[in-house]
């Protein structure tokens, strides 16, 4: 019989998919598509886009389509058997990308394309596809002697096991350690449905009492309420020293010497194929195509916000200094690390009545999801329909259907929004089927896998956002859309793909926006005892509230944004380790907050050590003017003003990568970009 994961249709079937079969399945493809090269490769036959850009196409589709959701699977239901195929198959996978891209025959046979008489009469897909494609093969070491790109293979087989590595001394790390406490008065201040789910979990491991652990949801409510200091200094200890040589779990997954071999072989590569580092490397794909744009808008940033962000800080200890509890505080009478976030809600709540857990109270997830479906279906007139017959890898996953204004289906997504073991920290957007025409003629519709790691239901009840919570689903949502709208019927360029990455996080930020509106919010909220809308005094006090803090917020992205960008932009292999070096001169320059000696939070920033953000973890702010200055449009005309949601969807989400980021901007707003916008929206204007 055939392997059932060979057979993966328009949508992944993940019951079928066994560990022990993921490698051979793979294999097998590999093989399959190499001889098909060899074949479009025939020197006695004109190439053409339709002879050989198409069929390439369709490989990759074919591989995609099979390891999008064991990829996805390994990140959110993790067993040993997966984690083991899953990094059988990384070598095999990489031989096989840098093997095609160092092809010169297919390098040659591209060129030829972009050289016929054909190529003048081409769409602007299809000249992107070919101008990206030429670019890629070069920044892939095309053109490197037959040493140089065995050289160049090796080191990528290397980079993609550190990388992996990385990530699963993360999550291990993060699941090694748990705090058990018997004595509930030790954990006064903590909500109730944290203490509960403490509790299952402590039962959960045959034990009595409660059972703190370093999944997000637990742990930001242990920062923020728990009362004990010594056990919030715990919990902030191992948080910090996650996956690194200090902490409860010291050496256990330590990550140190991995992030120096990562940032040298990203060094080596980079200047295998001719830059200077790999800054300039990352680069060669961003809107901003040079180190110097990227830190002069950093540090323009930093002296914009440094002031105000000092100025909250040294509120922040005198509250906590005159604060009824500060008798928790040390003999010194100094805030230290593990205060901060407690501090920070209490002195939110002094200033404006409000705190994050009483606004959960308003927003059950099952409302946050129709009320931003709703603004979605106002905007650009799409609606969601929920599918019950989805084949799902988790009881909590939802599936749905995307439809458009004319009832046209538009794509597919999955929702899975709770922590639990074996899942991946953080949140994010994914793709699972990627848009595009299929030789027979048909349209593939794109999928989306939308991944959060928010407080589970508890005793049968509905699980309820923050509403930072309810930011993060408006935001990975914002991916998604990105993902499913796009009109581009080309894979490389459809959706996200071929998007600058300094660009990619427009939409999403984009789409924050909404919720600070009022009609948004009353839509979209419901007490859980009364069943009320947010009432309009707790909303006037959320929006005096929405900048607070806000140039503390900004510092801390440009330090993690100038940590990663000067430590690509300056490393140098013979000066030895680097990392903590670099993470301690950026902190002197930019940090207002107190920080611990043992701190290690490099030891788990996947972004840029795991993710896709090496050297590029500045786009959430460049990006951020974009979203900004955007919104501000809709601002001027109103928040569902039809004309800019129609401007927005047919500028924006709908152009996939094919052109430039700037040029549709301009198309949507009427002019280039200004900071202004973002200032004022984060009140530092």
């Amino acid at each position: 019989m055939e392997n059932p994961l060979l057979n993966q249709g328009a949508l992944p079937v993940f019951s079928v998919i066994q560990p022990d079969q993921i490698e051979p399945v793979l294999k097998k493809m590999i093989l399959k598509n190499r001889e098909k090269l060899y074949t479009l490769l025939d020197n006695d036959k004109k190439v053409t886009w339709e002879n050989l850009i198409l069929p390439l196409e369709e490989m990759d589709n074919q591989l995609g389509k099979m390891w999008s959701p064991v990829s996805h699977l390994h990140a959110v239901m993790e067993s040993d058997a997966l984690r083991t195929a899953y990094n059988a198959c990384l070598p095999l996978l990489t031989e096989y990308h840098t093997e095609f891209m160092q092809n010169e025959k297919l390098y040659e046979a591209v060129k030829k394309i972009a050289g016929s008489p054909e190529y003048k009469n081409f769409t602007a897909v299809q000249n992107k596809a070919i101008t990206n494609q030429l670019r890629d093969f070069r920044l892939a070491g095309v053109s490197l002697g037959e040493k140089d790109k065995m050289r160049f293979l090796e080191l990528q087989k290397k980079i993609s096991q550190l990388c992996t590595k990385f990530s699963e001394n993360v999550l291990d790390a993060t699941h090694g350690f748990t705090l058990h406490v018997t004595d509930v008065e030790l954990l006064k201040g903590l909500p109730e449905q944290t203490l509960k789910i403490a509790e299952e979990t402590a039962r959960h491991h045959n034990k009595t009492g409660w059972e703190l652990t370093l999944d997000y949801p637990c742990y930001s409510m242990v920062m923020k309420y728990l009362s004990n200091r010594k056990l919030r200094r715990e919990m902030y200890e191992a948080y910090v020293t996650r996956a690194s040589d200090q902490g409860p779990t010291a050496s256990t997954w330590d990550n140190t010497q991995i992030m120096e071999d990562i940032l040298k072989i990203r060094h080596e590569l980079a200047q295998l194929v001719g830059f200077k580092n790999y800054a300039e490397y990352s680069l060669a794909t961003k809107m901003a195509k040079t180190p110097e744009t990227v830190l002069n808008f950093l540090y323009d940033l930093l002296q914009r916000s440094k002031k105000t962000g000092e100025k909250e800080m040294e509120e922040l200890r005198e509250f906590a200094k005159s604060s009824k509890t500060s008798k928790s505080l040390s003999h010194t009478d100094t805030i230290e690390p593990w205060d901060l976030a407690y501090y920070t809600e209490k002195l939110r709540i002094a200033k404006y009545a409000v705190s994050q857990e009483e606004l959960r109270a308003y927003f059950p997830v099952d409302k946050v999801l129709s009320g931003m479906f709703s603004v979605m279906g106002r905007l650009f007139g799409i609606r969601m329909v929920e599918r019950r017959d989805g084949d799902v890898w988790h009881p909590d996953v939802q599936f749905f259907e995307v439809y458009d204004s004319e009832n046209h289906l538009r794509g597919y997504f999955y929702t899975d929004l709770y922590a639990r073991n074996h899942k991946r920290d953080g949140a994010w957007m994914d793709e699972c089927r990627v848009r595009q025409t299929l030789p027979d003629g048909t349209l593939q519709y794109p999928v989306a896998f939308l991944t959060c790691n928010f407080t589970s239901p508890v005793d049968g009840k509905p699980s309820r956002l923050t509403h930072d919570e309810v930011q993060t689903v408006f935001h990975e949502f914002g991916h998604c859309l990105h993902h499913l709208l796009t009109q581009v019927n080309f894979a490389p360029l459809s959706g996200i793909n071929g998007v600058p990455w300094d660009a990619v996080e427009f939409p999403s930020q984009f789409f924050e926006n909404w919720c600070f509106d009022r009609e948004t919010l009353t839509e979209m909220s419901s007490h859980e005892i009364t069943k009320e809308t947010l009432p309009e005094a707790l909303y006037k006090k959320l929006i005096a509230a929405k900048n607070f803090q806000s140039g503390m917020q900004m510092l801390r992205q440009l330090e993690f944004a100038l940590f990663d960008f000067r430590l690509h932009l300056e490393f140098d292999p013979t000066k030895g380790p680097v990392v903590q070096k670099m993470v301690e001169d950026v902190r002197k320059k930019v940090s207002v907050v107190p920080t611990s000696p043992f701190n290690r939070f490099q030891h788990s920033f996947s972004h840029i050590f795991a993710g896709g953000y090496a050297a590029g973890y500045y786009s959430y702010k460049w990006a951020e003017v974009l979203s900004s200055d955007a919104f501000s449009r809709f601002e001027e005309k109103g928040l569902f003003d039809p004309e800019s949601g129609r401007a927005f969807l047919k500028n924006i989400l709908e152009q996939g990568g094919v052109y430039d980021p700037m040029e549709l901007f301009i198309a949507f707003r009427g002019r280039p970009p200004t900071i202004d916008a973002l200032l004022r929206h984060s009140g530092l204007s």
